[in-house]
């Protein structure tokens, strides 16, 4: 997850997101969230509470490159 903070950051604060692919972040997301479903619904906390982490991380870099293209 922590790998993650850097693109959040450059995502939100520099307008240059070119290397950036939306397509790629979407899928990560889906992956994410799917996981959580997975998670919810084998009642396995470790497992969608990591996810929580993941899906709000990837949805704000999903949304930073989205605002600046």
């Amino acid at each position: 997850m922590a790998m993650r903070v850097p693109q959040v950051i450059a995502a939100w604060t520099t307008s240059q997101v070119v290397g950036a692919s939306l397509v790629s972040w979407l899928t990560y997301l889906c992956s994410a969230t799917l996981w959580f479903v997975y998670g919810l619904r084998k009642r396995d906390e470790t497992v969608y509470f990591a996810c929580i982490a993941w899906i709000l991380l990837d949805a704000a870099i999903v949304l930073g490159v989205w605002v600046h293209r």
